[in-house]
């Protein structure tokens, strides 16, 4: 069995090592994306939160495109609320931004109680191309 290839985004964040965890791990053709969250280079939470929202887009597509992908290359999402009656539609604004055309990725959404300081948090499986994994 090869060793797992892990991912991490350009100037990535302290949570990664705080918490000994990689950003994304590439098996073959298919990328596996850690929980993203709002945090700031130094790992703490965005207050804002459609900031926090926007943040946690921003570090999930810095980390796609350290393997050379994009929000195109987007399978499955899945996302996690702290409270998501009153953070939906935020959530959505970016989120059609993002994806403003169909066929959109298959998404889960789930409510949480605890994200460890944060209110949203989002990860994905994507498919990295293959000009990009020919280039590795």
């Amino acid at each position: 069995m090869s060793k797992r290839k892990a991912i991490f985004p350009a100037g990535r964040h302290a949570l990664y090592d705080v918490h000994r965890y990689s950003a994304a791990v590439q098996s073959g053709e298919l990328l596996f994306v850690s929980g993203q969250v709002g945090s700031r280079e130094d790992g703490s939470p965005e207050p804002d939160f459609a900031a926090q929202v926007q943040r946690a887009f921003d570090n999930l597509e810095a980390t796609l495109k350290a393997a050379g992908a994009t929000f195109d290359d987007i399978i499955d999402v899945t996302t996690f609320h702290t409270d998501p009656e009153k953070q939906f539609e935020t959530v959505l604004a970016v989120k059609d931004r993002i994806f403003p055309e169909a066929p959109y990725p298959s998404w889960t959404a789930i409510g949480v109680n605890w994200l460890a300081g944060f209110d949203f948090e989002i990860k994905v499986i994507a498919r990295i191309p293959e000009t990009a994994r020919q280039a590795a």
